[in-house]
């Protein structure tokens, strides 16, 4: 597909991020939505957990879940998404999710939350790549769930489901397999500014979650298809 013709399709998309933490949606997809606002397409945000959490660092200091919810929203603000909404915001669900029933995750998902899929009807799905984190694989597994095929007459089939890259993938049982590439070139500074605002889950370089790290792994993407940055995704489903 060329340039012009996927800026048409995401000009005509309503498109669904699902991301297990605030800063797992800049991380993985932060240029594909700003590409998709600046072409016209709608771009909604589900951030499935947020809530306190003491980090494991020499301080051990908490970082509360209303900081969380301040950073998400001027990272949205940054993105100019069409709207975004919070699942979890408990300290006890919080990196927990493995421990919700599946059948509840993907209620609210698929047909509880302000932005359920019911509701929505998204063109495309982005969902967390499974990885060593616990909440990622729930809230892939959930989500990937509520993507399953049917009737169209019976409930809304999404044509494009992807599962997004992430700087932690480096360190996992299975190896990160990119099929498709967006070309970010021109939404990379974008995507690291929206990024930036999630302020207390910053880390020093040469962490594999440090802003340098993520521009980095934008620019290593790029030069795996000749362009300055690109973000790696997996298809699973692809509708024409």
């Amino acid at each position: 597909m060329v340039q012009e013709q996927f800026d048409d399709l995401l000009s005509r998309s309503r498109i669904l991020v699902i991301a297990p933490h605030p800063d797992d949606e800049t991380y993985g997809c932060g240029g594909l939505i700003a590409r998709a606002r600046a072409h016209g397409g709608q771009v909604y945000v589900m951030i499935v957990s947020a809530g306190d959490l003491q980090h494991y660092d020499e301080q051990l200091s908490t970082v509360t879940a209303s900081r969380r919810q301040k950073e998400l929203e001027e990272s949205m603000r940054v993105l100019g998404v069409e709207d975004y909404c919070i699942l979890f915001t408990d300290r006890h669900s919080h990196m927990r999710m493995d421990s919700v029933p599946r059948r509840d995750l993907l209620e609210e998902i698929e047909r509880a939350s302000p932005l359920a899929m019911d509701r929505l009807h998204p063109d495309m799905v982005i969902l967390p790549a499974i990885s060593y984190n616990q909440d990622h694989e729930a809230v892939f597994k959930a989500g990937f769930t509520a993507c399953r095929p049917g009737m169209p007459t019976v409930r809304p089939v999404v044509k494009v489901v992807l599962s997004c890259d992430a700087p932690q993938l480096g360190w996992n049982w299975e190896p990160f397999h990119p099929n498709v590439y967006v070309d970010i070139s021109d939404y990379l500074e974008i995507k690291l500014k929206a990024h930036a605002c999630h302020v207390s889950q910053a880390r020093p370089a040469p962490h594999h979650g440090s802003l340098e790290n993520l521009e980095r792994l934008a620019r290593l993407r790029g030069a795996e298809i000749s362009v300055e940055a690109a973000e790696a995704f997996y298809c699973h489903r692809w509708i024409v």
